[in-house]
């Protein structure tokens, strides 16, 4: 354990698949530092990856959610309320996918069904969560929302393709609801 700078501290991180991902490192290094962590990702990430492990090591719930569906992600926030005792500090959103960038197809002959699906996942699947999140009162006061973005990513692979717009959306999605939360509940979003 390190230095307990977020001893007492309850959040569910998405998006850990395996050593390699920034989730994983994140709820790492969270779970070094004190906190207590419910970990997810769809049911076929899974499969695919070794997020067993990081729970085993953390002593972490995994919970199966599918953030395309409002009934998974209700799901899930409600049983992390239920595993956390009531409300948590924080959130950490790092998921992101495109059909298109995985079948390598160039932006100026992008698949606006593939296009479609990316926006689903990498940034409608944010507000899912928000408002979600919102809707259960499942956030402390002073509680934190982080969502990656992959501005960098954007910046030097010139494969990013269509996820430059869904993290263009997600980032407009963290400013609307940004101002909602920090109105009404005193939480951030990063």
């Amino acid at each position: 354990m390190g230095e307990a700078l977020l001893q007492g501290k309850k959040g569910i991180i998405f998006g850990a698949l395996n050593e390699k991902s920034i989730a994983w490192q994140v709820a790492l290094k969270a779970w070094e530092n004190g906190a207590e962590l419910v970990l997810t990702n769809s049911p076929v990430a899974l499969r695919l990856g070794t997020i067993s492990e990081l729970a085993k090591t953390t002593g972490s719930k995994v919970i199966a959610a599918d953030a395309t569906k409002m009934e998974d992600i209700e799901a899930l926030l409600s049983e992390s309320m239920t595993i956390f005792g009531g409300k948590f500090d924080f959130i950490l959103h790092s998921i992101g996918m495109s059909p298109n960038v995985r079948k390598d197809i160039p932006y100026e002959q992008t698949s606006y069904e593939n296009m479609l699906k990316t926006f689903d996942i990498s940034a409608l699947s944010f507000h899912r969560v928000l408002q979600t999140s919102y809707k259960l009162d499942a956030l402390k006061e002073w509680g934190s929302v982080v969502a990656l973005s992959y501005v960098a990513a954007q910046r030097t692979l010139s494969g990013y393709n269509d996820m430059g717009d869904a993290k263009a959306l997600l980032e407009s999605i963290a400013r609307s609801f940004g101002y909602i939360y920090g109105r009404d509940r005193k939480v951030r979003i990063n």
